[in-house]
């Protein structure tokens, strides 16, 4: 194994400590070192292994974070249901973000024309921004291919005629995706879930977004029974 270089207040820190507890820091810091080498990576534009299609319940979201920013996509009578979160580039592990690209960012009205895809022109710029640029595209056929890859999974049409929250098993959400979807299988989708509501559905696509396995640290099925899903608002 190579050589581990610690700089810093830490670094001299560590230097102070007797061999034992040497040993003992670098057992707690070894593995955050490599957890943040795989996240990011070399973060080259266009080199990737497959995407995650992120769906965000947007209810849920709002409660969570979008009422407390004031979000547009939280409004009285926004009417959202699935947005997309974002497209990911990902690897077998880990994921790139904040890639450098010879591409423009987007004007504007490129994001505003977004909105009714991500929720609001600035999640869609968020999202050009820290995935979109890794994906090697242009922000405009980045945009283009999330749209496809949105409209070609079938969201379950029952949550949008819920009236009241309700709580039910994660599972049931997967579930409800895998019957409305032909061949999309169960180690192919992920349910997420943050502060008992659910969160996500994530749906792992190749890069000619075809459905395919989830990586080993994309797959984190919420197993909770009494998941909270509110009602579109």
């Amino acid at each position: 194994m190579g050589r581990v270089l610690i700089v810093g207040e830490l670094g001299l820190y560590i230097v102070a400590l007797t061999q034992s507890e040497k040993i003992k820091m670098l057992r707690f810091l070894l593995p955050l070192l490599i957890s943040a080498t795989f996240a990011r990576a070399d973060g080259t534009a266009g080199e990737f292994d497959y995407y995650v299609m992120s769906l965000s319940w947007s209810p849920n979201w709002c409660s969570l974070e979008g009422d407390a920013r004031g979000s547009p996509q939280c409004g009285e009578g926004a009417d959202f249901g699935w947005v997309l979160h974002g497209l990911w580039p990902q690897y077998e592990r880990g994921w790139p973000d904040y890639c450098p690209t010879i591409h423009r960012n987007p004007a504007r009205g490129d994001t505003a024309q977004q909105a009714a895809l991500f929720g609001s022109s600035g999640a869609a710029w968020h999202q050009w921004n820290k995935h979109g640029r890794c994906s090697g595209l242009s922000a405009e056929d980045y945009y283009a291919l999330a749209q496809v890859a949105f409209d070609q999974i079938t969201r379950p049409a029952v949550f949008r005629r819920l009236e009241d929250a309700v709580t039910l098993p994660a599972a049931l959400i997967q579930e409800a995706f895998m019957n409305e979807n032909e061949g999309l299988d169960g180690d192919e989708i992920t349910i997420t879930c943050q502060s008992g509501m659910i969160q996500e559905a994530r749906i792992c696509l190749t890069r000619d977004l075809e459905l395919r396995r989830c990586g080993a640290d994309t797959i984190r099925d919420c197993t909770r029974n009494d998941a909270l899903f509110a009602p579109i608002r």
